[in-house]
């Protein structure tokens, strides 16, 4: 859970290194944020920083390139709830972490990239990697997109004003991402500065001499004023609902449990929010979108809530297509921290905005929300029961004991031994991967289940599980692709700081999921790679691995690498015959399109 901004300003840091110079204060200043892990790849430009760190009690965690680097602290944040420092030297270094950077903002990560900036007697001269508004576009030295706030830091007067900015931004729900680009000249210049303060000269100082703009993210609001939970809780009153929960309504789960219960209201996820409410609970009636089941649509024809409640969703294109077969009769009740996304997705449906925390929300509404009439619950009326709820139809599949691995049947061992018997995190790469564990993995508890679904870049899961194991101290298991494996290899990473990371390999020798879509939308493409033995490359890198040819095989591989003390790969040959729940995403594909139109879900 976020931490507040008192508790932000004021705890201490375990063992705050002595703040001699820029960089040292600066490291101060991360520790006192509450960050306790920072990665990143080194480099001459920000070598006074990287020795810094190391000599602080950050855990500083040295990658093989930038992107899986900014994929581990995404996930590094999420898995342990503290933000996390990214850093990068120039040229590069800092472009090469650009895809990570951009994918932080999106996921709503809490992040602090520092990268090295060329000094002012460097520029236009032809520095080595010269780095600055001159050379790279100046959005990445401004608050806005990518960042919430960005500064470059040439003055060690101006650290005051970063902590004060970086405490704020953090303090707020949901994700900030910034960015201090730390000039080479001003990082072992002396500094005696030893915790923020109100100085307002300072503070106008930093904002002449750097480039900076006022930070982009919206203002932190807890619980909504009391016209809204009024206007809420009236309309809820009204008539049958159903909840549709989102990511962001990951620390909601107590609140979101006791107001389906009470008001007997069905229960449909965005991918990214499988597990906050159980999904083996007789109310949950399955995921929606990409990878979605089609016990939602069932439910949405046959029962008909006269409104849905949404919590902590964009509901942006992969968690609804934008099929207005969602929008109930009296429409949304919209509850989100961000006041830019209630009516967006859907903005000619009604729509009652809620802009607040969903958990500090729904204890409002709690308190003034009774049981619903017997009109509207689920129980039986006059005798009369109703039908029951539709719900995900999940079967397993016969283990065969020749002929490659059918995904189903992984899937079907994972929940076995990663879901259902171990406490990890479970993170699902880009591609048929995210299609196979989103479809058929059950989640009876939130934080066990990441994916990116907004910028999905191939090779995040790859990377991010490295930052989950490390930042947890706990096992953390991706289900990636080859393609994405090649793309973001970190396993080198997770060798040498002993990370118990599993990385299960979909290995087909293809880009599955782009030749599955040529395939149905008629197209033609190569989309396939030399195949590789994943089991060989991860022990050249020092990491234990095992080669599944076989479905009979799956339960003895998931058991070694399940109780592995370090890093462990599982090459699975899968069976490129199988086809990957992905008929939305075809569908949106196929053709061109004036506006969001009805799809059909997937049979489940």
């Amino acid at each position: 859970m976020a931490q507040t901004l008192t508790q932000l300003s004021v705890a201490p840091p375990p063992e705050a290194v002595h703040s001699a110079t820029v960089v040292s204060a600066l490291v101060d200043i991360f520790l006192r944020l509450g960050v306790r892990e920072a990665f990143g790849v080194s480099g001459g430009a920000m070598a006074s920083l990287w020795d810094a760190m190391s000599s602080s009690p950050l855990g500083v965690y040295h990658f093989r390139h930038e992107s899986g680097a900014a994929f581990a602290a995404i996930e590094a944040g999420f898995a342990s709830g503290r933000p996390t420092v990214l850093f990068t030297t120039t040229g590069p270094g800092l472009t090469n972490a650009l895809t990570g950077i951009i994918a932080a903002r999106e996921e709503g990560a809490r992040v602090i990239v520092v990268s090295a900036h060329t000094s002012a007697s460097s520029r236009g001269r032809f520095a080595i990697q010269e780095t600055s508004r001159t050379t790279l576009p100046p959005s990445l030295y401004e608050g806005g997109r990518p960042f919430h706030f960005a500064a470059v830091v040439d003055d060690p007067t101006q650290l005051s004003e970063v902590e004060r900015r970086l405490a704020t931004g953090l303090g707020r729900r949901g994700g900030f991402v910034a960015h201090l680009a730390l000039d080479t000249a001003v990082q072992r210049a002396p500094s005696a500065f030893a915790g923020a303060t109100a100085d307002k000269a300072v503070v106008t100082t930093f904002a002449k001499a750097s480039v900076v703009k006022k930070e982009s993210a919206p203002p932190c609001v807890d619980t909504p004023v009391p016209a809204q939970i009024a206007a809420c809780v009236d309309a809820l009153r009204d008539g049958p609902f159903a909840i549709w929960i989102g990511y962001g309504a990951r620390d909601a789960a107590a609140e979101i449990a006791t107001l389906a219960r009470r008001m007997g209201a069905p229960v449909m996820c965005s991918p990214r929010g499988k597990g906050i409410f159980p999904e083996d609970d007789p109310l949950f009636v399955g995921v929606t979108g990409l990878a979605g089941h089609a016990s939602v649509m069932r439910y949405l024809e046959d029962f008909k809530p006269r409104r849905v409640l949404v919590l902590g969703s964009r509901l942006g294109e992969p968690t609804s297509f934008w099929d207005r077969r969602f929008v109930a009769p009296e429409g949304f009740v919209h509850v989100d921290v961000d006041p830019e996304v209630p009516g967006v997705a859907y903005s000619t449906a009604s729509t009652l905005a809620v802009i607040g925390d969903v958990g500090a929300t729904l204890r409002a509404v709690l308190g003034q929300l009774q049981p619903m009439n017997e009109r509207f619950r689920r129980a039986p009326l006059h005798g009369v029961p109703l039908p029951e709820l539709p719900r995900p139809r999940i079967d397993r599949v016969q283990l065969r004991s020749d002929g490659l691995v059918r995904p189903e049947a992984l899937m079907d061992a994972l929940q076995d031994w990663v879901v259902d018997r171990s406490n990890a995190t479970v993170l699902s790469e880009s591609g048929n991967s995210f299609l196979w564990t989103t479809h058929r993995l059950r989640f009876p508890a939130p934080h066990r289940y990441r994916t990116s679904t907004g910028f999905g870049s191939m090779g995040h899961a790859a990377g991010g599980v490295v930052g989950a194991a490390l930042a947890t101290n706990r096992r953390a298991v991706a289900v990636v692709g080859d393609g994405a494996l090649l793309m973001t290899n970190e396993i080198n990473s997770a060798v040498k700081f002993g990370a118990r990371a599993v990385w299960v390999v979909l290995n087909d020798g293809r880009y599955g999921m782009c030749e599955q879509g040529m395939d149905t939308l008629g197209l033609s493409a190569d989309a396939g790679i030399p195949q590789v033995d994943f089991a060989a490359f991860a022990r050249a890198q020092g990491a234990r691995a095992t080669r599944v040819d076989h479905e009979v095989q799956l339960d003895a591989a998931l058991a070694e690498a399940m109780t592995a003390d370090g890093p462990f790969v599982i090459d699975v040959r899968i069976d490129p015959r199988c086809k990957a729940p992905a008929s939305l995403r075809n569908a949106t594909l196929a053709g061109p399109r004036t506006g969001p139109r009805a799809l059909t879900f997937p049979v489940s």
